[in-house]
Formats: C-alpha cells, structure tokens, sequence
C-alpha cells in the first residue's frame, strides 16, 4: 500500500507502526484503494505550501466575499497547493432545510468556479465528502481543554442570543481545526472575525504535537489588511451581509445589471462633494465605493483619488463604480449560469475535488490514529 508523505507530498510506501502493520485505509465511500487516487493529485508541488481555505454554504456570495476573500484565493491558487471546500458541516451547527441546503452548496460551488477557481489548481470538494473530517474533529476533542472552546468570542456572542444552543456550536472551532490539520495547510486566509479560531486551532496542533510527537503543521493566519471588509452600501457601519441581500445592502455576485446599478446609485453616503479617502467616520459610505473601486482596480489610494479628480459629485463617483462593477461582475454571471446548467460538469468537479481530498486526508487521519494508538488491524474492518 501507498501513502502521502505527511511534509512533502511525495509517494512512498506505507510503513505502520508494528502495532498496526496490517492496517488499511478506513472509509468505504470510495471502493477503490488509495493508489487508484492518487494520480489525482501528482500536480501537487513538493516545494509549494498548502493554502487551506473554507465558506458555509450560507446564501448568495456578494462583492465582499469576492473582494475579500475570493480575489486572495483565485492568486494563491498559482503558486501554492490549494484546498477549498464548501464546509457543509459547519452550516447544520444551525438548523438548515435540507432541500435549501443542497441546492446552496451547488450553487456555490458554481460561483467559485465562475469566479476563477480552477478545479486543475485547486482542490474544490464539499466537507461532507470526506469522512475523515468528522472522525478527526472527534479525534482533536479529545485533546481540546473544554475552557479553551468557552473562550471563545463567536460561541459567547451566539449562545447569550439562543435560549437552546446546540453543541456543535460549542464544538464548530475543533472541526475548523480538523479542516485544517488534515491537509498539513502552512496558510489559512480568514477575516478578522475568524482569527480567534485559527488560533485556537494553532493550540490544538501544538498540544497534540507535545502529547503524542510531531504529527501536524501549525498553520499561520492570512489575513489581507485592505478590503477585508467591504461595508454594506446603505449602512456604511456594518459589514456587508449574505443575510441582508435584497435590501440595498449587498451586491451579489449574480446580481443582474439594473439591480446592481441600482444599489449603487442608492448608496449612502454624505453632504459633501470631496471624493477623497478620510478617516471621518461620517465619510464611511465614499470611503466604501473608493475602496471597492480601489481593489477591483488594483490602483493605490492617490491613483484611485487622481481618477476622480475632475468628478462632479458623488454622482459622478456612483457611476464610475458602476460601471465598473457592472463590467467585472458579468462574466462572473453568465459562467455561473452555465455551471448551474449543467449539473452533470460540477458533479465531475466536486467528485474529482473529494477523491483528491480524501487521497490527502485519509493518510493523515490513520497516522493520527496511530498516534494516539488507535490503529485498526484489517481483520476488525
């Protein structure tokens, strides 16, 4: 039996502890043993570092997500070993109909793909597709101080507003971590609201790492300084929302042109005239459009200030940002409505993304097993 070797990627044969020499791969899902899969993955480069990355299948992804988030992942695919995966599992710590639930993870995967990932750069599956992230959640449970969860900022914040709280909101930064380890990812971009539990999942990598020897990669956070948060375009004060679509809040990525236009135009900003970045807080909404033009141009704070130069007014800055958003976002459009439309290709790629994922993650889950002494002889399979 073939392995991947845990630091470099590489092939080699399969060598077990003397108390597990008969241990084989663990999950049916796939009959076919790992070496079948894994020439799916022979692109991946021994030299590069692994970028792991993960979105809820929550709703229609807007501007920010892409100015935020998306952007960062579709570069970092060029030059890296990249794994992003639609964290289903994630989303049923709040209760979720099941229908809506599998159409979102489809349509998702549609508008990634549509937004410039490359299922040949990276390895795009659904969490659920791998069984080897829910038994290595449980795994690092075991090794996680229940003080450690409680700390945490989003599980205070959402209990003290639900009179039931389910435990896997308790438990959602372990399966994170779980995430994470299991593809040994040296780079984990979050938003600053995520940083919290990636350093959460640092600790759980050095704990086990000082329990039971070297086993995992302590990833870094990435977090990109300009445009991390795009800010809703009628409240300038709050992040922009999937949850307040439709109100002249966000711009979805698959928004028609009219729609689009018209939030734009609708924006808030102030009474003055001056198109210029400013630390005034009763200047955030200019400050949003300037920042939205600025990241989808790729120019700096006084060349995106020189372009509005000779503007006459807030309306002029609307139109310009428009326009541009317009032109950015609709190829974005149509390549999702053609994913959508043949549902057959994004089964292939999702398929494809979960037999490369699994080719990586199951190794890694039996070497934790050994680990921790859990290794399966064959004969109790």
């Amino acid at each position: 039996m073939s392995s991947v070797c845990s630091c470099c990627w590489a092939w080699s044969p399969w060598t077990p502890g003397a108390a597990s020499a008969t241990c084989r791969p663990l999950w049916p899902e796939d009959p076919r043993p790992l070496p079948a899969i894994l020439p799916a993955v022979s692109d991946f480069t021994p030299a590069r570092k692994t970028v792991f990355s993960g979105i809820q299948p929550s709703g229609n992804l807007h501007l920010g997500n892409y100015l935020g988030a998306i952007q960062q992942w579709v570069r970092m695919q060029e030059d890296r070993n990249s794994f992003i995966s639609i964290v289903d599992l994630h989303a049923i710590t709040v209760t979720q109909d099941p229908k809506e639930l599998a159409t979102r993870v489809r349509e998702l995967a549609a508008v990634l793909l549509a937004a410039g990932i490359d299922p040949e750069k990276t390895t795009l599956f659904v969490q659920s597709h791998v069984r080897a992230h829910a038994e290595g959640s449980w795994l690092l449970s075991c090794v996680t101080p229940l003080g450690w969860l409680e700390r945490m900022t989003q599980y205070k914040d959402k209990s003290a507003k639900q009179q039931s709280v389910m435990t896997g909101l308790l438990t959602y930064p372990v399966l994170q971590a779980a995430d994470i380890l299991l593809y040994d990812a040296h780079e984990v971009p979050v938003g600053q609201d995520q940083k919290q539990h990636i350093e959460l999942t640092r600790d759980i990598a050095q704990r086990f790492n000082h329990m039971y020897g070297e086993t995992f990669v302590v990833p870094e956070p990435v977090i990109r300084k300009d445009g991390a948060r795009i800010m809703g375009l009628d409240d300038p004060r709050s992040k922009m929302s999937k949850s307040e679509a439709g109100s002249g809040h966000a711009l979805l990525l698959t928004d028609e042109e009219v729609v689009l236009r018209r939030t734009i135009k609708r924006a808030t900003t102030d009474s003055g005239r001056e198109i210029t970045f400013s630390e005034d807080a009763e200047r955030a909404g200019v400050n949003n459009l300037l920042t939205i033009y600025q990241l989808l141009t790729g120019k700096d704070r006084s060349g995106v200030e020189a372009d509005f130069k000779d503007a006459r007014g807030y309306g002029d800055l609307k139109t310009t940002v428009a326009d541009l958003v317009v032109e950015k976002l609709a190829p974005i459009r149509a390549a999702c409505t053609r994913y959508l439309d043949d549902p057959a290709e994004l089964d292939r790629i999702l398929q494809k993304g979960a037999d490369r994922a699994r080719a990586v993650a199951e190794p890694k889950l039996i070497q934790v097993k050994e680990r921790m002494g859990l290794a399966v002889p064959a004969a109790l399979l």
